[in-house]
């Protein structure tokens, strides 16, 4: 860990931020900046028996045992191949949280984990706000968007913007919910006026985040077909909006001479 950075990047899972900023970090690190990946729900499950849910995702993942160790190693790959630093906090998936008062799963299905956030976890949204004032001084944060409406994702996206220190903040798409136009759309009218940046991507960079998000091999059989397929949507994603997108609120904006604009669906 270095007491300085120039962009930390905060993702839910062992994937988001590499998925979705994996070429923007390869730019980064070539240019000589000192960028961190901080995954906040990379905890270890608590003791007791998974959910049936739970359970049935680590078998689509082929991680029957030790399933977040072994997604942390994916992820250890991942940084390593960019060259980008990394830190796990030990917050566990939305998956395997339980309900401190009864002791049931949270989250125990697929619409349960897109949909609203548990009042069992309000004070979650607390822990994250005292957690990230622990990061190292940086240049700015990048947050996600919440594409999708993931709870992990909105979780963290709120305790961001309860943060004080806004200052460089950012809100990337995540990939591979921003294949979706209209989960775009909602997440953008659910935040007011945001300004966009986009930032295009040498094939190097692209070819770099590609292989990159190939080390989450657990992930593959959910949001793809194949390796080859991972790749070919990625690049199809890069092409349709010019590379990485990220979006900003007025304060924050990256160019001022870009306005407000209709997010069109190429």
């Amino acid at each position: 860990m270095n007491s300085y950075y120039d962009s930390i990047y905060l993702s839910p899972h062992l994937d988001d931020a590499i998925m979705s900023c994996g070429g923007q970090i390869y730019q980064q690190i070539q240019t000589g900046k000192i960028v961190l990946v901080v995954t906040v729900m990379a905890g270890d499950p608590p003791n007791g028996e998974l959910s049936c849910f739970a359970k049935s995702l680590q078998e689509r993942w082929e991680l029957a045992t030790d399933a977040v160790a072994a997604r942390r190693n994916e992820d250890a790959e991942a940084c390593h191949l960019l060259g980008v630093d990394y830190l796990h906090w030990d917050i566990p998936d939305c998956i395997y949280r339980v309900n401190p008062a009864g002791g049931e799963a949270l989250y125990a299905s697929e619409e349960a984990i897109f949909g609203q956030i548990h009042t069992a976890e309000y004070d979650l949204i607390n822990d994250l706000v005292r957690y990230m004032t622990n990061l190292p001084t940086h240049n700015r944060i990048l947050i996600p968007l919440a594409i999708g409406q993931h709870v992990d994702h909105q979780l963290l996206r709120t305790a961001a913007e309860r943060w004080q220190n806004k200052s460089g903040m950012a809100y990337y798409e995540e990939y591979p919910y921003a294949r979706d136009f209209a989960a775009i759309s909602t997440a953008l009218t659910q935040k007011g006026i945001l300004y966009p940046e986009v930032i295009p991507l040498s094939e190097q960079a692209l070819s770099a985040k590609i292989k990159a998000a190939g080390c989450y091999r657990s992930q593959i059989s959910t949001f793809f077909d194949s390796l080859q397929d991972l790749g070919t949507q990625i690049t199809h994603y890069s092409q349709k909006v010019g590379g990485e997108r990220l979006w900003y609120t007025r304060e924050n904006e990256a160019d001022s001479s870009i306005g407000p604009i209709a997010l069109i669906d190429p």
